[in-house]
């Protein structure tokens, strides 16, 4: 009871507190407005009063009155403005490519919720620009490794230093196949910020898919994969599964996941992929599960942001780092799966990183 009578309070008192910020001047910047002309009217009448009293002249009561009226107005104008002289500034400082400057805060009226707008709105802009950098900075460093290889390779045959046999035309075939994935994780990237990828979901078979997945995977690691040593394994149950999914953005997903379980898993280690059926029809759970150093309980939700590549391989997300990754992986896989309205997280696992994939199926008919 109260509990009861104080939540009543208080809910009392709130919608009270906010029916008064219309005459609150610490709140209210046309208040503090009104509150000044107030002021300013009951000081002049003040004066005029005194004169009455004290046969002084009128007319030096009006200069005193005015004085006085403007010394309040350019003391409350400074106060008021002080807020919009600093996101000035902020502004001029974010035209030239400044974007760490902030407007202080601590104000309750509208200026001060303006100054907490300008501070995310900067926030995001240094936040937009440092991905702009670390874009450029990333790309730049995995463009330069491959072309630098294909272009030695070539300068070799040209020269006659080396022959153009098959052993000569794997290696430039693989620096291709480099710069090939890596265009097409930039072409996802842009796909994802414009939000321009339509979803074709219908039902398949979950075994022969997989199947085909993987079976791409060795061929890629066949094919210079930084990795060839890794052996994966497939185990689907019941073998006759079914999902509704689109096949395309889940191939990606899939693949994104067995690149990054395969880059950290320890010499001739294993990885797993496991498909179950969900709890509604035709749903899809799909773990990717490896035998490397895993990824810190602190770190876990953090993997899937991007150009997230500190620590993949001691314990860190593993979207790249010390493998010279772009980081875009995880975040197309999240962005695939949330494409199909389903969650992707890091699961616990005893040993190694073990990365689950829920897919909801297609969604109930509605009357």
């Amino acid at each position: 009871m109260r509990t009861a009578v104080r939540g009543a309070w208080n809910r009392a008192w709130r919608r009270t507190w906010a029916g008064l910020r219309p005459i609150d001047p610490y709140r209210s910047v046309k208040a503090a407005l009104g509150w000044l002309v107030i002021v300013s009217v009951a000081i002049t009448t003040l004066l005029v009063v005194f004169a009455i009293n004290s046969a002084t002249e009128l007319r030096v009561i009006t200069i005193l009155s005015i004085i006085v009226s403007l010394f309040i107005t350019q003391f409350v104008a400074q106060t008021l403005t002080r807020p919009l002289d600093e996101m000035t500034h902020a502004a001029r400082a974010m035209a030239r490519g400044d974007y760490g400057r902030r407007v202080r805060g601590g104000r309750r009226d509208e200026f001060g919720e303006l100054a907490e707008t300008f501070n995310r709105m900067a926030a995001d802009l240094e936040a937009v620009d440092q991905h702009r950098k670390e874009l450029v900075a990333n790309v730049s460093h995995e463009l330069r490794t491959p072309i630098a290889a294909l272009r030695a390779v070539l300068e070799n045959v040209v020269d006659g230093v080396s022959e153009a046999d098959p052993e000569t035309m794997r290696t430039a075939l693989a620096q291709t196949q480099r710069l090939g994935r890596l265009v097409d994780q930039l072409l996802d990237l842009s796909r994802l910020d414009s939000g321009a990828v339509p979803l074709h979901a219908y039902r398949f078979e979950v075994w022969p898919y997989l199947a085909g997945v993987l079976k791409e995977s060795n061929m890629s690691k066949r094919q210079g994969h930084a990795r060839n040593d890794v052996h994966l394994h497939l185990d689907v149950s019941p073998p006759e599964l079914t999902a509704y999914a689109d096949q395309e953005r889940l191939h990606q997903v899939v693949v994104n996941l067995i690149d990054n379980a395969v880059k950290h898993s320890p010499p001739l280690g294993r990885v797993t992929v496991r498909a179950r059926g969900g709890e509604r029809p035709e749903s899809l759970e799909i773990e990717v599960q490896d035998e490397g150093p895993g990824i810190p309980e602190t770190e876990r939700l953090r993997v899937f942001e991007r150009f997230n590549r500190a620590n993949a391989s001691g314990g860190g997300p593993q979207g790249g780092g010390t493998d010279g990754g772009t980081g875009l992986g995880l975040a197309i896989a999240r962005w695939a799966v949330d494409l199909h309205g389903g969650w992707i997280r890091v699961a616990e696992s005893p040993r190694g990183c073990r990365i689950r994939v829920t897919l909801p199926g297609p969604r109930p008919a509605t009357d």
